[in-house]
């Protein structure tokens, strides 16, 4: 199955409501990852966004199942990015 990553992109008008919300957002991801589709998650240190990686099965069903992040339900995403990644190294390489 294919690998995904996601860079979800973030302004400071948001910060705030995103720490308020990232117990509800980290608990949808934790699902994720016991299900196997999210295989590792992460903001960037300076804020501007995160980068999620995920395992499925196209880049449109992937596209839907983001709709369902609680950031993405409120609005405080300000960029959603899916590029089919292919690992030819390291922990991700098939």
């Amino acid at each position: 199955m294919p690998i995904f990553a996601v860079h979800y992109t973030y302004t400071d008008a948001t910060a705030a409501d995103r720490a308020t919300n990232r117990p509800e957002h980290r608990g949808w991801l934790n699902a994720l990852v016991d299900a196997g589709t999210v295989l590792s998650s992460g903001p960037y240190p300076d804020g501007s966004g995160a980068l999620l990686l995920f395992r499925y099965e196209d880049a449109s069903s992937l596209t839907e199942l983001l709709s369902n992040d609680p950031f993405a339900k409120l609005g405080l995403i300000e960029a959603v990015r899916v590029v089919e990644w292919l690992p030819v190294m390291g922990a991700f390489a098939e």
